[in-house]
């Protein structure tokens, strides 16, 4: 029978049609539906803010009053630039310790690949509350046990309220899994053993090497990494409210039992912003696979 269908094939004969299912439009009017609701679900509550924001619940007229009230809003810019501080801060520390970490580990120590992965994990392991908490417990107890010495010193120095650099420490390591994933997936993508080969032959030390070639190549990892370290410092409400400091979270938190309005439009711009940003490194990934293709 097989040669009999393919002697008829070979003739000129008309191949039996693929039978089509009858569930294949179904299926289609399936997958927008659940789109659809999925679309429903995130716009609804930011449609819903957006009109709250522009409507004045005295007058019932529309307003942009709690948008252009923003900037000379109380506390708002020293608490943003705050935000802005530590978020930077913590990009920098995070992507100086998990750069030359990732390419080590990837180049010259792979059998360590799996350790540091599991410490990377750490972080979403240990509960927030629970860090916070023992994070506290230390500030509190170690300036009296370093007393007169200069630890005591550098314990005060990193609780400044103006730049508390202890949140800078623990956002680092709260940021690890998203860096050093960001990263490594970069790394595997990448041919980097030979490049770092070739300019080391040529006489490139290994900070040049980091600066110059690595850099280079992940460098839509490298803005994967920041813009996730960066959205997470913006965004992380926990440790500062403990803790006890004025970061741009917890000021929206205060404000929003005076003027919940303006802080819901606070709240509306930083995720217009946010989504801003993610489309630009979208964008600036696809144009670096359309120049890789060409």
């Amino acid at each position: 029978m097989t040669a009999l269908a393919e002697s008829v094939a070979g003739a000129g004969g008309v191949a039996p049609e693929t039978p089509v299912r009858p569930g294949g439009r179904r299926g289609g009017a399936w997958r927008f539906g659940v789109l659809g609701l999925l679309g429903l679900y995130f716009l609804v509550p930011i449609a819903a803010s957006v009109w709250f924001t522009v409507r004045n619940r005295g007058t019932g007229e529309f307003t942009a009053e709690h948008y252009t009230g923003i900037p000379g809003a109380e506390g708002f810019a020293e608490s943003f630039t705050r935000s802005l501080v530590l978020a930077a801060l913590t990009v920098l520390i995070a992507l100086a310790l998990m750069l030359p970490t990732v390419v080590l580990v990837n180049l010259r120590l792979p059998r360590l690949r799996t350790t540091v992965e599991l410490l990377t994990l750490m972080p979403l392991v240990v509960p927030p509350i629970a860090l916070v908490v023992g994070v506290r417990s230390v500030l509190a107890w170690a300036p009296d046990y370093f007393l007169d010495t200069p630890l005591a010193e550098v314990f005060f120095a990193i609780q400044e309220p103006e730049l508390p650099w202890i949140l800078v420490f623990v956002y680092v390591v709260l940021a690890l899994p998203f860096v050093y994933r960001a990263l490594d997936s970069g790394v595997r993508g990448a041919d980097l053993r030979t490049l770092t080969e070739a300019a080391r032959n040529l006489g490139a030390s290994w900070p040049r090497v980091l600066l110059w070639v690595v850099l280079p190549v992940l460098r839509t990892s490298v803005l994967n990494a920041a813009f996730l370290t960066f959205a997470l410092v913006l965004g992380e409400f926990t440790f500062a409210n403990i803790l006890g400091f004025e970061t741009f979270p917890t000021w929206i938190l205060r404000v929003s039992g005076s003027e919940p309005q303006l802080s819901v439009a606070v709240s509306v711009l930083s995720l217009v912003v946010t989504w801003m940003l993610l489309l630009l490194i979208s964008a600036l990934d696809r144009r670096r696979g359309t120049k890789e293709n060409s």
